[in-house]
């Protein structure tokens, strides 16, 4: 083949190639691979923010200006300058020592943690936000029930911040699913990184792109779909549960008599 190619050759959508990439099989691994970072990170996020979460919230200093810190920090910086630092500053800054070479030397697993460590950031926030929506006044009905602190965390924290927390936790599921595209830059090989390959190698950018954002499209509405579901589902009585006071009664097991009942006689008779 001589001479270049024409300018508008490359502009003409090839449908061909389009459906040839949709249909391979190099798509197959980093689909799973964005997936299953997608998972680990977040899930990880998710498990480093709750304590974080206690802690933003404690009235010591010395336990909530370590958690401000880490928050100014990983929300104050774009995450892929995070992803950077992690997997190429570390090894810098600590002489590259073997017992990081998991890190330094393994891309994935340097992405994943710089995720997680991000997302943990934003998940301390979320569930910072569950954990003080709950009525004060439950604490104090839990007290006076005998109630130790762990059951106290197990039957009424747990249950109630998950309430309030899961349906913005899916969400940031979604939001995790597209920002593993960002590792690419250290030569992850997800979704993106795998595009690019192609494009490189048949110059069909604006198809092999189309296909990439289908695969995107793909993950993100099936998590869409599962976070509609969580919201019908642990939206069915949130109009009834905010209603002010509602747990504190529902836990002491207090119930107003209706207009059309007298109250109880006192069996003592007075």
């Amino acid at each position: 083949m001589t001479g270049s190619i024409h300018p508008g050759v490359l502009m003409d959508f090839q449908f061909p190639v389009f459906f040839n990439a949709l249909n391979s099989d190099l798509f197959f691994v980093p689909v799973l691979l964005v997936i299953a970072i997608t998972l680990i990170a977040q899930t990880a996020g998710v498990i480093l923010g709750f304590p974080m979460a206690l802690a933003r919230i404690s009235k010591n200093p010395l336990v909530h200006w370590p958690v401000d810190l880490y928050l100014f920090i990983f929300r104050g910086t774009p995450l892929l300058l995070q992803i950077l630092f992690i997997s190429d500053g570390t090894a810098e800054f600590f002489n590259n020592p073997p017992l990081l070479y998991p890190i330094t030397r393994n891309p994935v697993v340097a992405g994943t943690l710089a995720l997680a460590l991000n997302e943990a950031a934003y998940m301390t926030e979320i569930i910072r936000s569950g954990l003080q929506a709950i009525d004060p006044g439950q604490y104090d009905a839990a007290r006076a029930l005998g109630m130790t602190p762990w059951q106290l965390t197990r039957k009424i924290v747990i249950p109630q911040t998950l309430r309030v927390s899961l349906p913005p936790t899916v969400n940031e599921y979604i939001n995790m699913s597209k920002n593993t595209s960002l590792l690419t830059v250290i030569a992850v090989t997800e979704i993106l990184a795998t595009a690019e390959r192609q494009y490189q190698a048949n110059f069909r950018v604006f198809e092999i792109l189309s296909v990439a954002a289908i695969w995107y499209l793909l993950i993100t509405t099936i998590l869409t779909q599962l976070q509609a579901r969580i919201e019908r589902r642990f939206g069915e009585r949130q109009d009834i549960a905010a209603q002010p006071g509602f747990a504190t009664r529902m836990l002491v097991g207090f119930r107003r008599p209706r207009p059309h009942e007298e109250p109880p006689e006192d069996i003592g008779g007075h």
